[in-house]
């Protein structure tokens, strides 16, 4: 019994720290964002539908960023404030940029003619949203997710 637990032991993955960085520029680094994201979200506490929701979050902007503006990078950090830990996630390009924000955070609007959930979606999973974005320069999204600990 001792051994086998000593193997657990050492095939155990070690804790995710510090600011993570995933260059985006193919499906593949979508899988690993989004993994990355997960990841981090249940080592710090989110329940697995949480998890789940970050990862959709995470998704959807690294999609936009392969699909529109490649390279970009996804940056996935854990975050404290009083008795609320959670993740930030920014997503930013060197891409065209978009030129009217307004109309790409309604629902319905897609440049690809796909159904995803795109920017407003994004929005509505996750607890704050930023986006700054200028056409010819680039884009950056940064959103937020908090669960708050018991017991503080």
């Amino acid at each position: 019994m001792k051994r086998l637990a000593a193997a657990r032991t050492h095939n155990a993955k070690p804790p995710i720290t510090g600011e993570q960085c995933v260059r985006l520029a193919s499906d593949m680094d979508i899988v690993a964002a989004r993994q990355l994201a997960r990841a981090l979200a249940e080592q710090i506490g989110f329940s697995a539908g949480d998890a789940t929701v970050v990862a959709t979050a995470v998704s959807e902007l690294a999609r936009n960023i392969v699909d529109y503006a490649p390279p970009g990078e996804m940056v996935v950090r854990s975050i404290e404030n009083g008795n609320r830990v959670g993740l930030v996630l920014v997503a930013r390009d060197n891409g065209p940029g978009i030129k009217d924000i307004a109309r790409a955070m309604r629902d319905g609007f897609s440049t690809s003619g796909r159904l995803g959930l795109g920017l407003p979606g994004v929005r509505r999973l996750m607890d704050e949203f930023e986006i700054v974005s200028e056409p010819g320069k680039g884009t950056c999204v940064t959103v937020k997710k908090w669960i708050t600990r018991r017991g503080r």
